[in-house]
């Protein structure tokens, strides 16, 4: 099907951050950006938000997987969807994906932070920051920011932050883990940073009618991240999306957070308000939003 819509002209392979299918969403549609939507759950969460009828911005590192979805969510005629390409890895690739969303876009209806990564060993971003939680967590922050012009001006605006059951708790006297450094640690903090991002947030915007939610989607679902890093798989793909698509759904409270389908108290340091003011400060001055 992709060579297919190639031949014919209307899927572009040159222009990797503009390639659309249709140009421009209709005015009745609900446009969704799903983050790191070229693989696993984010992919799965682009097709069923687009067989919903809504017009889906697809974003991933890969172009070549990045226009595949999109090709499929136009085979299926029932949304329709544009790629995007960044590397979350690199905060100046974020504010470029955003810049050109506020570009080509004039609402937003729903923002899916869902890119994600896992790491053995410790690593630095383009920033030189620790790898996960500038992926997992400080891409989210900026790109959140970045694109709350368009929430505003959307319909029953929602952003969703798929997070973990694992946490560990922020020192922050080494958020960048310079010391004891372990893969588990860096995820279970970059995750619990989201969480404390969606309470803080959700407090932020309160009577701007902008929803925000936290969730554990399914444990070790099927995806290339899991199985890459060398875990068998005890969920699936398809769970993990049910759970998204209810918290997307969900008249529970903005800032709440849920395991599966299931509203849960998230870890107490989501509850500290001193904590959650601490990890505001330092990642609006790692983000440059100060």
């Amino acid at each position: 099907m992709l060579a297919a819509l190639l031949a014919l002209g209307l899927l572009s392979m040159t222009n990797t951050n503009a390639s659309v299918q249709p140009a421009a969403p209709t005015a009745s549609q609900r446009i969704a950006l799903v983050t790191g939507s070229t693989d696993g759950l984010g992919r799965e969460l682009a097709r069923r938000l687009a067989a919903e009828g809504a017009h889906v911005i697809v974003h991933g590192r890969n172009a070549q997987r990045g226009q595949a979805v999109v090709a499929e969510i136009a085979a299926a005629g029932k949304g329709s969807a544009r790629f995007y390409q960044a590397d979350f890895a690199s905060l100046a690739e974020v504010r470029r994906l955003a810049a050109d969303i506020r570009r080509d876009y004039p609402r937003l209806d729903l923002l899916v932070n869902n890119a994600g990564v896992i790491v053995p060993q410790r690593q630095l971003s383009q920033d030189g920051y620790e790898m996960q939680f500038a992926v997992n967590y400080l891409a989210g922050f900026l790109l959140t920011h970045q694109v709350l012009p368009l929430l505003e001006q959307g319909t029953s605006p929602r952003i969703i932050n798929v997070s973990s059951i694992a946490a560990s708790p922020l020192d922050f006297s080494d958020v960048m883990l310079e010391r004891g450094y372990t893969s588990g640690r860096a995820y279970g903090q970059s995750k619990l940073a989201q969480v404390l991002f969606t309470v803080d947030l959700a407090g932020e915007l309160q009577g701007k009618g902008i929803v925000v939610q936290a969730l554990h989607p399914a444990t070790y679902m099927d995806t290339t991240m899991v199985r890459s890093n060398g875990t068998t798989p005890t969920s699936t793909v398809e769970e993990g999306a049910d759970a998204v698509m209810n918290a997307i759904a969900t008249r529970e409270p903005s800032g709440s957070y849920f395991v599966g389908m299931r509203l849960r108290a998230p870890h107490p340091q989501a509850a500290d308000a001193e904590a959650r003011r601490q990890l505001r400060e330092l990642s609006r001055k790692l983000t440059g939003l100060n």
